[in-house]
């Protein structure tokens, strides 16, 4: 004789807890409440701005050396646009050339070319024509603007002209390393090239008989301090070591990125 089968209408309070995840889709989860949690230890900076990043799905795909490449890229484009605003004050007859009215819009048009360079929507510029632009005698451009360009490209170069990286991108040590030398080269001859005449190409640090004003060394040395620690965390994460090399910074002769 067969058993009837016996309906329940009752509502069985313990369903939930008998369901199984899959191991994946629990290791997601414990991810994603892991980030979450960390998204609320933030640092309040002196200007009033956060360090924290809004959680997004994408920075799943990254790996800790991504994201902190990526935070390295922002904090070297934020020391760019410091000196690129410091360039233009110290030296307004620069953005004039252009017709602008201010250095923070003449800035602004440097860097508004970045997200094109990245998508490759047009092609970046050639950053060592640029720095002999910036430096050559009887030149009528703007001279902030091919040097800033020319620092800004180098740098960007040595990420691959990308803005978001991931896990299946590999950025170069060397090219990190050489951008630091770069940058070392291109100080020193902002802060020594002169005219035929005596005057500098660019003023920055000082003019004779002032006291020294050695702000832009500060944000140049960050610039370096920057690129160097993350090709250091670069070539301890591919074996590749990086061949150092002696530069000497009065030739004016650029590394390869």
């Amino acid at each position: 004789m067969l058993a009837q089968p016996v309906y329940n209408s009752g509502i069985d309070l313990a369903w939930p807890f008998k369901v199984r995840f899959h191991p994946t889709i629990l290791l997601l989860f414990t991810l994603l409440i892991g980030l979450y949690g960390c998204s609320g230890q933030e640092i309040q900076r002196k200007d009033g701005l956060k360090s924290v990043r809004t959680f997004n799905s994408a920075n799943l795909a990254k790996s800790d050396i991504d994201m902190m490449a990526e935070l390295n890229q922002e904090a070297v484009i934020k020391s760019l646009k410091l000196l690129s605003d410091k360039l233009y004050r110290r030296n307004p007859q620069e953005f004039r050339k252009s017709g602008l009215e201010s250095a923070e819009a003449a800035s602004a048009r440097i860097f508004s070319q970045i997200p094109n360079w990245a998508n490759a929507s047009l092609p970046p510029p050639d950053w060592e024509a640029q720095f002999n632009l910036a430096f050559l005698e009887g030149y009528t451009g703007d001279r902030v603007q091919a040097f800033i360009t020319a620092l800004t490209s180098m740098l960007m170069a040595s990420y691959d002209y990308k803005t978001a990286l991931f896990l299946h991108d590999a950025l170069s040590a060397q090219k990190l390393y050489n951008s630091a030398r770069n940058v070392e080269i291109a100080v020193w001859k902002l802060s020594n090239a002169k005219q035929s005449g005596g005057s500098k190409f660019l003023i920055s640090n000082s003019m004779d008989g002032e006291i020294a004003n050695l702000s832009f060394e500060r944000e140049f040395g960050k610039l370096i301090a920057l690129q160097d620690l993350l090709a250091v965390v670069i070539e301890d994460k591919s074996n590749r070591s990086i061949s150092r090399v002696f530069q000497n910074v009065a030739t004016f002769i650029f590394l390869p990125i």
